[in-house]
């Protein structure tokens, strides 16, 4: 079963990215739809609205470190093996997910959406390549391991709560296509669930 989940996921990592040059000149309704929602984020922008998004992915890399950290901690207080076991899981979710993100973002070398379309206005101009979104990965990533080793609806909502938040934040704040959100949130699911092994009993 875990050589299933890296076969899955090293095809996700370097077919997909090969592929997606050329599916988006074939595609370019594709293209047009990814403009199109970003122009339209930025038209209802406020900055109320803004200082929200902002927020919360400015935050993203503290709540990634938090929570194994967090685990970590509490396992080491409470003696609890499991939840020390936990804490390395995600972790290392984390750690495989920064190291195919970045892997494909060197591959694909999408450029930023407002690079490559001056109609599209972004809060603020990162730098580094566009696909898949790197915040949105590593939020899926945590929000995937910490469900898969606590499986209760009260740890699963808020996670992905958080998560998709993130994902909408990169849209609204107009640094990452809708395509590079759906990409991030699958190379982030996807590398929790191809160490689940890892979870504490």
């Amino acid at each position: 079963m875990k050589s299933l989940y890296f076969r899955n996921l090293l095809l996700f990592v370097f077919v997909f990215p090969v592929m997606l040059p050329l599916q988006l000149q074939a595609q370019s309704g594709l293209q047009q739809f990814d403009d199109q929602v970003l122009i339209n984020l930025s038209e209802t922008r406020t900055p109320e609205k803004t200082g929200v998004f902002l927020f919360i992915s400015n935050h993203n890399d503290w709540v990634n470190v938090g929570v194994p950290v967090g685990l970590l901690a509490a396992g080491v207080i409470n003696d609890n093996k499991s939840m020390r076991q936990n804490a390395l899981y995600v972790a290392s979710s984390s750690a495989v997910n920064a190291l195919f993100t970045m892997l494909i973002k060197k591959i694909v070398k999408r450029p930023r959406p407002f690079l490559a379309n001056v109609k599209i206005k972004a809060v603020y101009q990162p730098s580094q390549y566009s696909f898949p979104s790197g915040h949105t990965s590593t939020a899926f990533t945590t929000a995937t391991a910490l469900s898969q080793a606590y499986p209760k609806w009260y740890v699963i909502a808020p996670s992905f709560l958080w998560a998709s938040s993130v994902g909408f934040s990169r849209l609204y704040l107009g640094v990452h296509y809708p395509t590079d959100v759906a990409a991030g949130a699958v190379l982030g699911a996807a590398s929790a669930f191809s160490l689940r092994s890892l979870r504490g009993e």
